[in-house]
């Protein structure tokens, strides 16, 4: 038996593991912004400040509308942030404890709130507005008291940090269109640029084209988040001195969000807010815990009809079938009552498929929350569906059942095509495509006797050729010229022709990020394949 000290033991464990877990508090908080007594934050949808002495949470927002970046004041009294309430994106500013929110910014395009002049009389915020035909960003400010906005400089600049003084900013000057690409090293990675307000001199903050963003003075170090190492930590740059240093070392997920007030970083990282003290180099996760209502994300009754897609006649044509918010619907073409196939709003199903003699549908769906897996029910909705694992796919797109209701082929996320038989649920992979774009638009299609399976697939020059599968013997073969573009194969029901759409002048534009191709205008036409060679061309006589 154990002793007392051994139970007591557990116990004090126990306790302190149930602490651990539960002090972490709710996650999703995001985009924190430092003062000395408060950390602003926002958190579904809506801005929110928490005292730091008390962990006291005050909602400031609370509307339908999406409001994001917030800014304290320096003085700490005035929180800036986003709204689109009023129909575009445009900057506000409420007192820390709550109120009415005033706007700042009217121009017709979305201005993002960026931080506030060292002074606090100014608010900083990036717009493209006057920069026609082609929008990037400029840096601009508008009094916290309104009126006209102000350009600050004509750098580009999506985001900036003033420094103390007042005299210069720290600058970075592009959006980038995919802020989530890890560890890219392309073109949109420029580097951070310390401009002088009065004469305009520049001078930039070296890198190797790493992702170096959100930009912070403070004191005389500028603060940013750089993936230098691979992993986005904290780094710190002492313009006086040109001194770069690491200041955090995380490894494994990234840093997301910067703020900070005096020796303090706040930041955010998996879906916690943390604070950094930069003199004893200690870092701690904040515990914040949100209890509110979200009135806009309760349950209700939502018409769907303009969310129809994925939508397809029965074989008898008497019912259709589509996906509508992630519910799967059976709708009659004349006569009867629409069916709700899922019934599960906690649940995403979506890509509904009929089989061949309609009288069962099938659909994909995360629903036993496990990933992913192909659901099988009659079409009277009445009966349980069945549900049949999809392996190590993570998602899959393009349901196709053959016409002998014997195997349904789909391709999945790493672009692998795969065909399940029905009566097993055994699953088997017989191709992989070649370029992940192409995800969702392979055009499987079975030939009438269900003998093959027909589809396209990119080649190492970025053209599709038609790709047809052999049941028979597992084996596939290309069809097309591997120098013209081929997609959307169909299969004739004599069994005796193949068509498909194809242009033999793609050349420049299969490249999409090439910018060589800009003016290329392919044209696309029909073409048919003679599946026997003893059979004359269509477009012979005899």
């Amino acid at each position: 038996m154990l002793s007392l000290r051994k139970i007591l033991g557990l116990i004090l464990l126990f306790l302190l593991i149930e602490s651990a877990v539960t002090a972490q508090g709710t996650r999703l908080l995001r985009q924190p912004s430092l003062s000395a007594n408060h950390i602003s934050f926002s958190y579904g949808g809506d801005i929110w400040i928490t005292e730091l002495s008390s962990q006291k949470t005050l909602r400031l927002t609370s509307t339908a509308a999406v409001e994001s970046n917030p800014h304290i004041s320096p003085d700490g009294k005035w929180v800036v942030f986003n709204s689109n309430r009023s129909g575009n994106t445009a900057v506000y500013i409420v007192s820390i404890e709550g109120g009415t929110p005033k706007r700042l910014t009217w121009h017709p395009s979305a201005s993002l709130a960026r931080g506030w002049s060292a002074d606090g009389k100014h608010v900083l915020f990036a717009t493209s507005r006057e920069t026609a035909p082609t929008g990037f960003d400029h840096l601009w400010r508008v009094s916290v008291e309104g009126g006209p906005s102000t350009l600050l400089s004509k750098q580009w600049g999506t985001d900036g940090s003033y420094s103390p003084d007042g005299k210069q900013i720290v600058i970075d000057r592009v959006d980038r269109w995919d802020v989530e690409w890890r560890n890219y090293r392309g073109g949109q990675n420029t580097p951070l640029v310390i401009l002088n307000l009065t004469d305009q001199t520049e001078k930039l903050i070296t890198n190797e084209s790493t992702f170096d963003i959100q930009p912070l003075w403070l004191g005389d170090k500028v603060y940013f988040l750089s993936d230098r190492d691979w992993t986005s930590n904290i780094w710190s740059y002492t313009p006086a001195s040109g001194e770069l240093k690491q200041i955090t070392s995380v490894t494994g997920s990234d840093i997301k969000w910067l703020g900070g007030h005096g020796n303090k970083l706040a930041f955010e990282r998996d879906g916690y807010l943390h604070l950094h003290d930069l003199t004893t180099n200690e870092t701690k996760q904040l515990s914040i815990f949100i209890q509110a209502d979200f009135p806009w994300a309760e349950t209700k009754w939502e018409d769907v009809t303009k969310n129809a897609r994925a939508v397809s006649l029965s074989a008898t044509g008497k019912r259709a079938i589509m996906e509508a918010r992630g519910e799967i619907f059976t709708i009659p073409v004349e006569h009867g009552d629409a069916r709700n196939m899922t019934l599960s709003s906690g649940a995403a199903d979506h890509a509904p498929v009929w089989s061949p003699k309609g009288n069962e549908v099938a659909w994909f769906s995360d629903v036993d929350g496990k990933g992913y897996a192909l659901m099988i029910a009659a079409q009277d909705g009445i009966t349980k569906p069945r549900s049949i694992s999809i392996g190590e796919s993570k998602m899959a797109w393009e349901p196709t059942w053959s016409p002998d209701g014997k195997h349904l082929a789909f391709a999945d996320d790493d672009l692998r095509i795969r065909i399940v038989e029905m009566a097993t649920g055994t699953i088997k992979t017989v191709d992989v495509g070649g370029g992940n774009i192409e995800r969702g638009d392979m055009g499987l299609t079975w030939s009438s006797d269900s003998k093959w399976l027909a589809y396209s697939k990119s080649g190492s020059n970025n053209f599709r050729q038609i790709i047809v599968w052999s049941a028979k013997d597992n084996s596939t073969h290309s069809i097309t010229n591997s120098f013209a573009d081929s997609h959307s194969p169909a299969w004739d029901r004599d069994g005796h022709h193949l068509y498909f759409l194809a242009s033999t002048e793609l050349a420049l534009a299969s490249g999409w990020a090439n910018t060589s191709s800009m003016m290329a205008d392919p044209n696309y036409a029909a073409y048919v394949i003679n599946l026997r060679k003893e059979d004359l061309s269509p477009f012979k006589t005899a």
